[in-house]
């Protein structure tokens, strides 16, 4: 019986004294295995996290955190600036209505650069300007990864500070100014807290529309140069609240006709002042309560003034299925930006200094200007 002899077969060599590949291996399609195992990722980010609720200096801290799978609709953000909002600091304190689950990365708004984007994205591209609309928590943090659906495209002209802080509080004004009462050109509005961003904005976006506005501010050091610096947006009328504690306040008001509108985000005395300002049938809308004391309101301002009161929380607004028109609303707070008609005080801060900012949003350096991370 003749003997048969397995003989191993070798690919050839190169001439430099590489192996070449066998002809069998050239039927299996190259990293198959790679493949399919395989996903395109995005770069690790720096966040800033708090793993409980509680006091935000205390439960806060810098984390680095591993990159996320960006799917086929999915966006990779590389985050350019967010801001430190009092709704942000409630969220953390656990005492906001809607919060994320802990843990969680701070922050609600903030504007960023298209860094990648999903197979199946259309319409965005790396390096367009976004911001997240309606806001989306988390974005304190150098990168972020959310459906396409969540990302609004804005021009990189604008300042990016403004960019950043569109989305809540100058929302806030328009939102209060058009919604509750038809007012015109030659009409008045009356609010406290006008040194607030929300503040601000309304003074310019009534000023902008031919609306007058009377302006309570506290008693405090430098309240002189505050009410000067209120004037020169647009305001019509600035006050201090002991220079109201008169029967008469509408007598103040010289050629100004009485409000029908007003707004109160500080409870307490503050919002009976504006009360006493609005003319018969006249309503008053509650979006905050810096004081954390309620709100009082006489008898005969129901029975004789028929007085209504109401609230507004852009969140619940939002829900209500109004993302696509809150965009055309921030494209013209956007260009009322870029117009130089909408202004208000803020203070860039680089990432590498959140603490300090933090500690300046949470009012223990006194009155500071909105508090702007910059990543």
């Amino acid at each position: 019986m003749a003997t048969v002899r397995l003989v191993a077969l070798k690919a050839p060599l190169t001439r430099h004294g590489r192996w070449l590949p066998p002809p069998w291996a050239l039927l299996r399609p190259p990293n198959t295995a790679v493949r399919a195992f395989s996903s395109v990722m995005s770069p690790p980010s720096t966040a800033v996290v708090y793993d409980e609720h509680g006091p935000p200096d205390t439960v806060c801290k810098v984390k680095e955190l591993p990159p996320v799978q960006i799917k086929d609709d999915d966006i990779c953000v590389r985050m350019l600036a967010a801001p430190i909002n009092p709704s942000d600091i409630n969220r953390i304190q656990g005492v906001y209505p809607v919060r994320p689950p802990v843990p969680a990365v701070g922050g609600y708004e903030g504007v960023g650069e298209v860094h990648s984007v999903g197979s199946a994205v259309k319409g965005l591209s790396p390096g367009d300007w976004v911001i997240p609309s309606p806001p989306s928590s988390g974005t304190w943090q150098t990168y972020i990864v959310r459906d396409q659906n969540v990302w609004h495209k804005i021009e990189k002209s604008t300042p990016i500070e403004y960019a950043a802080s569109i989305a809540v509080n100058p929302l806030t004004g328009l939102r209060m100014l058009e919604d509750f009462v038809d007012v015109k050109s030659g009409d008045t509005i009356v609010q406290n807290g006008a040194t607030s961003i929300v503040g601000q904005c309304l003074i310019q976006l009534a000023r902008d529309r031919g609306i007058r506005s009377i302006n309570i501010i506290r008693d405090r050091a430098g309240s002189d140069e505050a009410k000067e610096k209120l004037k020169n947006l647009g305001a019509d009328q600035v006050f201090t609240e002991s220079q109201l504690e008169v029967k008469n306040v509408k007598s103040l008001l010289a050629d100004i006709p009485e409000p029908a509108l007003g707004f109160n985000c500080v409870g307490g005395n503050a919002a009976s002042l504006v009360l006493k300002f609005l003319k018969q049938s006249g309503i008053m809308v509650t979006y905050g309560g810096m004081s954390k004391k309620p709100i009082t309101v006489s008898t005969s301002s129901f029975i004789f003034k028929d007085l209504s009161l109401r609230g507004f929380w852009l969140q619940k607004w939002l829900s209500s299925d109004k993302a696509k028109e809150s965009r055309v609303m921030i494209d013209y707070l956007l260009s009322l930006v870029r117009e130089g008609k909408l202004t208000y005080e803020m203070e860039l801060v680089p990432f590498n200094q959140f603490q300090s900012a933090l500690d300046k949003a949470l009012g223990k350096l006194g009155t500071q200007p909105k508090q702007i991370i910059k990543f």
